[in-house]
C-alpha cells in the first residue's frame, strides 16, 4: 500500500512538473510573441528617413531659409571628421567594431546598477542599441523595451555594416537645442561646417550625447569643459590622439555666445507666402520634415536692399510725425523712442497715443514678361506683424486705377490726342443707378442744382473734384493722365460706362469686387497689391497677361522633381492699345505726378495714386522688363492729409529702391509694335502741329487715327 502511494505521488509530481514545464514553455512563447510583436521589421531601417530640413533657395541658388521642426542635415560618413567618429566610439561604445549588437558586460554592469539603485536607468547600451531606440523604440526605461532593443540591435548588425550603422547614428543623435545629427550641431554650437571642426570642438559635441542640457556650453560652461576634457582624455587613453593633440585640444576655448537672430531675416513675408502655397499641397510633415529643395523666384540681394531702404524712408516719415507731436526721438531707433516718449510724457493724451500708429509700407517687384516675383516686402517687420500687405491687404488704389479707365477709352476709339472734358460734374443716385447732369456748369451752378435733392432719402448726390480743385476745361487724354485729372476720369467712365472699365480690369487680371459706380474711376474699390501690379504689368508686356508666380521648382530629398513652373500667357489687349497706354504712362514720369522716378534716366511708365484724406499713397512703375509697386499708409486708415503726403511721395522712395534694383538692367525703351505711327501735335488742341509750333509734341497713334487738321 505504501509503495502504491509512493508510486502515485511520484506520478503526480511528474505530471505536475510536465504541466509546469508546458506552462512555462507556453508562457515563454506568449511572452516572446509579445516582445517580438513590438519590434518593427529591420528592413524598415533601409527605408528610414529621419526628419530633414527643407531648404529654400533664391533665383541664384542662394540658401535663404530652412523649414524645419528639428535642425537636421544628413551627411555621409566620409564627410564626418575622424576625431568625431573616434570620440563617439571611445566614449559610447569602445567595443563597437567587435560586438554583435550588444555588450554582455555592459548589460550586466547596468543590471547591477539598477538592482543597487532600485530603478531602471540608461546605461550599458551599445551604439547599435542607441540607434534602434532612437529610430524605432520609445525612450521609456522598461525591461521589456530593453529586451526589444537588444533583439533589434542584433538584427541591425546582421543587416548593415558597421560604417553604415555609425553613419546613421551620427546623423540621428540628438545633441540639444533642436539639433539632430552632428552637422546641425556643428552649426548650432560653432556656426561651422563639419570639415572646419577642431579636435576640441568635436570632443565637445561628443560630450553632449548623454545629457545635452547638462553639458550645454552656453548654459553650463564649467560642466561642458569638464566633459569635453574627459572625452579628450579617453580618446588619448585609447590611442586616438597624441599627447600634443590632447594638450592643444584642452587649451581650446569654449564657444561663449549663443548665436542669436539679429532682427528679422530678410524675405520672411515671401517665405511665409510660399509656405501657404506648399503646405496644403504637400502636407505639414513633408514641408517641415521631408528635406525638400525649394527653388524660388526671389532675388535675396534685391529683397535686402528693398527692405532696408523702405524701412529707412518710412522711419524718416515717423520722425516727421513725432516732431509734430513734440516728441524727441533718436534717429537710430525712432520706433522705440517714439513709443517710450509717448508712454512717459504726462502731457500726451491717450487720444494722441491712439492716433499715432506706425506708418506701414509694402513693396513688390515682378518680372514683366514671366510674372516671376523677385521682391516682396509685406510690411516693416515680420516679427511685429505677419500680416502681408502685398497679398493680404485690400486697399483703395486711388488714381493708380486710372490706367484701366484709359485703356477702356482707347478701346472705344479715343486717342492720346482726343480732347476730353475736365469740367465739374454732378452725379445723383435715384435709388437704382447713378446719373450725371448733362450741362456745362461751374461748381456754383451745380451746387444750386443739387439743392433740390437735399433732404430726400431716396437720392444721393456726388460732386467729384480734381486734386487742388482746379479744372482746365478740355484737355488731351494724354495730359489728363499725366496730371491725374479726377474729373476727366469720372467723365470718361460716365461716357463709356463702368461695365467697360470693369471688363478691362478683369482682362488685366483683377479679381476683386468692382462696383458699377462713377467713383470706380477714382479707385474707390479695394484691391490687393500683387493683383494690381500683375494687371498693370499686362500693359507693359504688350497686352499679354502672366500671373505672378513664386516657385520655379520643388525637389524631394533625393533630387526627384516634384513640380516645375510652366509659364502660361494670355492675350488680354492688343499690342497697339497697350503701347498707347504705356506711352502715356511714360508721360506721368516725364512730366506728371511721378517725376521723382525720372531721375533714373530710363524709360519708365508709371502712375501715382492717393486716396481720400491721404489714407493710401501708391506708386506703380514699369520698365520693359521689371514692374514694381510701392504703397504706404496706416493699417487703421489713419489720415495723414496734414503732412501733404501723396503718391508722389511714395514715388520718391520707390525710386530709391529701384535705383539699386535696375542698375544692371538694360536701359531699353518699350518696343513699338506694328500698326503704330507717330505725328507731331499741338499738346493743347490735339490737332496736328505746324512746323514752326514751339510746343509741338510727337504723339503715338494707331495707324489711321492720326489727326488730319492743324
Amino acid at each position: 500500500m505504501k509503495g502504491l502511494k509512493n508510486f502515485l505521488s511520484s506520478k503526480v509530481f511528474i505530471c505536475c512538473a510536465l504541466l509546469g514545464l508546458i506552462l512555462c514553455v507556453l508562457g515563454g512563447a506568449v511572452f516572446m510573441r509579445y516582445i517580438i510583436s513590438g519590434i518593427p521589421p529591420v528592413y524598415e531601417m533601409e527605408e528610414y528617413t529621419p526628419s530633414l530640413t527643407s531648404k529654400v533657395f533664391d533665383r541664384n541658388g542662394k540658401l535663404v531659409h530652412e523649414f524645419s521642426i528639428e535642425k537636421r542635415s544628413m551627411v555621409p560618413l566620409s564627410e564626418i571628421p575622424v576625431d568625431l567618429q573616434n570620440g563617439v566610439v571611445a566614449m559610447e561604445d569602445r567595443d563597437f567594431f567587435k560586438h554583435v549588437g550588444f555588450s554582455t558586460r555592459g548589460i550586466f554592469r547596468a543590471l547591477m546598477n539598477d538592482l543597487v539603485t532600485g530603478r531602471a536607468q540608461q546605461g550599458g547600451s551599445t551604439l547599435t542599441q542607441q540607434l534602434s531606440r532612437g529610430v524605432f523604440l520609445t525612450q521609456q526605461k522598461k525591461i521589456i523595451r530593453k529586451i526589444r532593443e537588444i533583439i533589434l540591435a542584433v538584427q541591425i548588425e546582421y543587416s548593415f555594416s558597421k560604417p553604415e550603422i555609425l553613419q546613421l547614428y551620427l546623423n540621428e543623435i540628438y545633441l540639444g537645442s533642436g539639433a539632430y545629427g552632428v552637422k546641425a550641431a556643428a552649426k548650432r554650437y560653432f556656426n561651422k561646417e563639419l570639415s572646419e571642426l577642431t579636435t576640441g570642438e568635436a570632443a565637445l559635441l561628443v560630450g553632449l550625447i548623454p545629457s545635452p542640457g547638462n553639458y550645454n556650453p552656453f548654459v553650463n560652461p564649467g560642466r561642458a569643459r569638464e566633459r569635453r576634457n574627459l572625452v579628450l582624455q579617453v580618446m588619448h587613453d585609447q590611442g586616438y590622439i597624441s599627447d600634443e593633440d590632447l594638450a592643444k585640444a584642452k587649451a581650446e576655448p569654449l564657444p561663449e555666445k549663443e548665436p542669436t537672430a539679429q532682427g528679422d531675416k530678410p524675405g520672411l513675408y515671401f517665405i511665409e507666402h510660399i509656405r501657404r502655397i506648399l503646405e496644403p499641397k504637400y502636407g505639414t510633415e513633408t514641408l517641415w520634415k521631408g528635406g525638400l529643395n525649394i527653388y524660388t523666384t526671389l532675388d535675396i540681394d534685391q529683397q535686402i536692399q528693398a527692405e532696408q531702404i523702405m524701412n529707412q524712408k518710412l522711419q524718416e516719415f515717423d520722425m516727421v510725425i513725432a516732431k509734430g507731436l513734440g516728441i524727441e526721438i533718436d534717429p537710430n531707433d525712432a520706433e522705440a523712442d517714439i513709443r517710450s516718449a509717448t508712454e512717459e510724457d504726462e502731457n500726451t493724451t491717450s487720444t494722441e497715443r491712439e492716433d499715432y500708429p506706425r506708418l506701414q509700407g509694402a513693396f513688390m517687384v515682378r518680372d514683366v514678361k514671366t510674372g516671376a516675383v523677385r521682391v516682396m516686402v509685406g510690411g516693416r517687420s515680420f516679427s511685429d506683424s505677419k500680416f502681408n500687405r502685398v497679398t493680404q491687404a485690400r486697399r483703395q488704389p486711388g488714381s493708380s486705377f486710372k490706367p484701366y479707365v484709359w485703356m477702356a477709352a482707347l478701346q472705344q476709339g479715343y486717342t492720346p490726342a482726343t480732347l476730353v472734358k475736365d469740367l465739374p460734374t454732378m452725379f445723383y443716385f435715384d435709388g437704382r443707378t447713378w446719373h450725371s447732369f448733362d450741362e456745362n456748369a461751374d461748381l456754383y451752378s451745380l451746387d444750386l442744382a443739387a439743392q433740390s435733392f437735399i433732404g430726400s432719402k431716396n437720392f444721393n448726390v456726388w460732386v467729384p473734384q480734381n486734386y487742388g480743385g482746379r479744372s482746365d476745361g478740355w484737355i488731351t487724354l494724354r495730359r489728363a493722365l499725366e496730371k491725374s485729372k479726377n474729373l476727366v476720369s469720372v467723365n470718361l467712365i460716365d461716357a463709356i460706362g463702368p461695365r467697360k472699365v470693369i471688363d478691362v480690369a478683369r482682362q488685366a487680371g483683377l479679381t476683386a469686387p468692382l462696383p458699377r459706380v462713377p467713383a470706380l474711376a477714382l479707385g474707390v474699390s479695394v484691391i490687393n497689391m500683387d493683383e494690381h501690379l500683375a494687371a498693370l504689368s499686362t500693359f507693359a508686356n504688350g497686352g499679354i497677361h502672366t500671373d505672378n508666380y513664386y516657385i520655379e521648382k520643388v525637389e524631394d530629398n533625393n533630387g526627384r522633381l516634384l513640380e516645375e513652373h510652366i509659364g502660361q500667357e494670355r492675350e488680354a489687349f492688343t499690342p497697339q492699345d497697350s503701347y498707347l497706354l504705356i506711352n502715356m504712362m511714360k508721360g506721368v514720369v516725364q512730366r506728371g505726378s511721378g517725376t521723382a522716378a525720372n531721375r533714373l534716366r530710363r524709360a519708365i511708365a508709371g502712375k501715382t495714386g492717393t486716396t481720400q484724406s491721404h489714407r493710401d499713397m501708391w506708386f506703380v512703375g514699369m520698365t520693359p522688363y521689371t514692374a514694381a509697386a510701392a504703397w504706404m499708409g496706416y493699417d487703421d486708415d489713419t489720415s495723414q492729409e496734414k503732412y501733404h503726403w501723396t503718391g508722389s511721395t511714395t514715388a520718391r522712395w520707390w525710386t530709391d529702391i529701384m535705383e539699386q534694383i535696375l542698375k544692371d538692367e538694360p536701359n531699353d525703351d518699350f518696343t513699338v509694335p506694328e500698326g503704330i505711327s507717330f505725328s507731331y501735335i499741338n499738346p493743347n488742341t490735339g490737332k496736328l502741329a505746324t512746323p514752326t509750333d514751339p510746343n509741338k509734341f510727337l504723339e503715338a497713334f494707331k495707324k489711321g487715327t492720326e489727326p488730319t487738321s492743324f
